[in-house]
């Protein structure tokens, strides 16, 4: 089992820094193309390599309805079956943080929670890949606040770190029936840049693909590289729609995305860091394009 897990996991780095390396060379190949078309001068980088590229181009051809784009391999087979979520805590957890891992999975369709114990890190995602769990979710907490949030792509990664804040239980936001167990609608506002849509698909695989007419939606809302969490559900009266919120509320804000899994720990590899003490970290919009 371990020699079939490395290995496993030995390929699908190889064809990572493959695809990694063809996407660069397409890169080339595209701005050699547009300084040709704009008939001005080649890009420094490129003017040793220009002949060689030049011929490729006359070999390359755009697929018939494809983008030429190669595939994310770890959420390849994503959408073809629901995901299997799972939610634990950190040792000891505090009552309201098994409060916060409860309504969680009543946000994520189908997600269970699992005591943590005594369990390690690498017994956890081991019994997890064992069961055919597609994503690990770990909750933190400092002095019964609940204020880290760790997501784990099964079985290979990524893994995506979040410091978690303002967390309002369901019976704190009040005016509520019962929850809605319905796979819900997601709204990703704001999260374009290429380090938004990667959190995007990190987050919006942890649910299932919703029926038509579901009526129930939850909300990633980007504002200042904090993503809002909101849950709602609504209903149509007439030409109007009624909006009511059910919880629970929270918000996120990543800082760590490694590409391997949990139990690997330093030994993975830094997809994105954030880095908060430079110059031009207060400028910098990291999450949006604008």
């Amino acid at each position: 089992m371990l020699r079939r897990q490395a290995r496993e996991r030995r390929e699908y780095l190889q064809r990572r820094a493959r695809e990694q390396q063809q996407q660069r060379q397409r890169e080339r190949k595209e701005s050699l193309r547009r300084a040709l078309d704009e008939n001005r001068l080649l890009p420094t980088e490129l003017r040793r390599e220009a002949l060689a590229l030049q011929k490729e181009l006359e070999f390359d051809f755009q697929a018939p309805g494809g983008t030429g784009d190669s595939q994310d391999d770890e959420y390849r087979w994503a959408g073809l079956e629901p995901p299997k979520v799972m939610v634990t805590t950190s040792r000891d957890p505090s009552a309201r943080l098994r409060l916060f891992a409860k309504e969680l999975c009543l946000l994520l369709p189908g997600a269970r929670r699992m005591n943590r114990g005594r369990a390690e890190l690498g017994a956890l995602v081991a019994a997890c890949r064992a069961a055919g769990v597609t994503d690990l979710l770990v909750l933190h907490e400092t002095r019964g606040r609940p204020d880290g949030l760790t997501v784990s792509h099964l079985p290979h990664g990524p893994t995506a770190h979040f410091t978690l804040s303002g967390a309002v239980l369901r019976q704190e936001v009040g005016g509520l029936g019962g929850a809605p167990l319905a796979a819900p609608h997601l709204l990703l506002l704001r999260l374009d840049s290429t380090l938004g849509k990667r959190v995007g698909t990190i987050l919006k695989h942890l649910f299932p693909v919703p029926r038509p007419d579901s009526r129930r939606v939850v909300t990633f809302a980007n504002e200042d590289d904090v993503i809002l969490v909101r849950n709602h559900v609504y209903r149509r009266r007439g030409r109007t729609v009624e909006l009511e919120e059910v919880g629970p509320r929270f918000q996120l804000r990543p800082y760590l995305i490694r590409l391997g899994t949990l139990e690997q720990g330093d030994a993975a590899d830094v997809e994105w860091r954030w880095h908060p003490y430079t110059a031009t970290a207060p400028k910098r919009r990291l999450l949006s394009a604008t």
